[in-house]
């Protein structure tokens, strides 16, 4: 596992998807996360596309960090955790700048990882780091590529601590990915990055 200490120091964002059993990951990291982090993270979770969803209530909860649904149009704030909303996908028109987007699924999926990973790797270049958590498909793998051939950063959850390993079996099998991790040490990895000065 790569050791925080050798974490590049250059962050700007950090990008997170999954989609089943990537919850119970998020719920065991978020509590853990620095309240000063000086990067936006944006989550983007393969869900129902139900505008009733409490998702957002829920990452509340664990976090200290306010988290937001994304909206379109809406600038990323650091210390911030932010939503792909439900039936949308989110793409990055800057840094940090989002907007949404109503096009078909990619992957049977919208929000699709594959989308904003890849919008997200050519407006950050190597300021991006993205991880790909639990699923049952390969969305978020053809992102991982594109943030791997921006010189981005790519953590992939161990497939063995997954509840569904596909999603991270196919991104260590198609992409080089520059740390596997158990969920337990997502935070302190997380923690440990800094934004570019």
């Amino acid at each position: 596992m790569m050791k925080p200490q050798h974490l590049h120091s250059r962050v700007e964002l950090l990008l997170i998807g999954g989609s089943a059993g990537s919850l119970k990951v998020l719920l065991k990291l978020l509590p853990r996360l620095r309240s000063d982090l000086e990067f936006p993270i944006v989550i983007v979770l393969h869900r129902k596309a139900d505008p009733d969803s409490i998702l957002d209530v829920l990452l509340r909860n664990h976090t200290k960090l306010a988290v937001l649904e994304a909206e379109d149009k809406m600038e990323l704030q650091k210390g911030t955790i932010y939503l792909a909303p439900p039936d949308y996908h989110l793409l990055f028109e800057s840094k940090h700048l989002v907007s949404l987007d109503c096009s078909e699924k990619l992957n049977y999926s919208r929000p699709s990882i594959d989308v904003s990973f890849q919008s997200a790797a050519l407006a950050c270049k190597d300021k991006l780091v993205a991880i790909l958590l639990s699923g049952a498909n390969a969305d978020g793998v053809e992102g991982l590529r594109y943030v791997k051939s921006q010189d981005g950063l790519v953590f992939v959850q161990d497939p063995d601590t997954a509840e569904v390993a596909y999603m991270p079996k196919q991104a260590i099998l198609q992409t080089k990915v520059d740390a596997v991790l158990k969920p337990e040490d997502f935070a302190d990895t997380i923690n440990a990055l800094r934004r570019n000065k």
